[in-house]
């Protein structure tokens, strides 16, 4: 912790330096929060533009006590060079899916499938979110050797990886 941010380690061990300004908002729950909920040992999800290991935060969200887990974060492989990545699909990917086509979306909807994405796969980076042609998104992953796309419906919920 310092005065204009703090360091975290995501479920994968990897070290990320995160920026607050004074427009970064900080949430807990459905309540708003400030900094000073962000403790050690405190799970959180940074929302933010990412440069290398360094996230200058839009929004950070506190996560509930005991937070919460998923049995999908087990399958979440850390990125390490070199290392080839599982090959593999979970769920649903939307039909015509064209890896690199759909619009770039950003702010409240972009965040909103970070969140979902993130909860559902702790341990990496988003950098960008796609809305696709069908209505649903691509969540681009990064940081991890699997998964690298997670697939967010409509309303929020996520469908697939791959």
């Amino acid at each position: 912790m310092s005065t204009s941010g703090f360091t975290l380690s995501t479920s994968a061990g990897q070290k990320v330096t995160i920026n607050e300004s004074s427009s970064t908002t900080f949430q807990k729950g459905t309540g708003s929060a400030s900094a000073s909920d962000v403790t050690t040992g405190v799970p959180v999800l940074v929302l933010g533009t990412v440069n290398g290991t360094t996230i200058t935060a839009t929004q950070v969200v506190v996560q509930p006590a005991g937070g919460a887990t998923s049995s999908t974060a087990a399958e979440v492989v850390p990125f390490e060079r070199g290392t080839p990545s599982k090959a593999k699909q979970i769920g649903q990917v939307p039909a015509n899916y064209t890896e690199g086509s759909g619009t770039i979306v950003s702010g409240a909807t972009a965040n909103k499938a970070t969140e979902a994405a993130l909860a559902a796969y702790p341990g990496g980076v988003v950098d960008r979110v796609v809305r696709l042609s069908s209505g649903e998104y691509e969540v681009h992953y990064i940081g991890v050797n699997w998964p690298h796309h997670i697939f967010v419906n409509k309303d929020f919920k996520v469908v697939g990886a791959n």
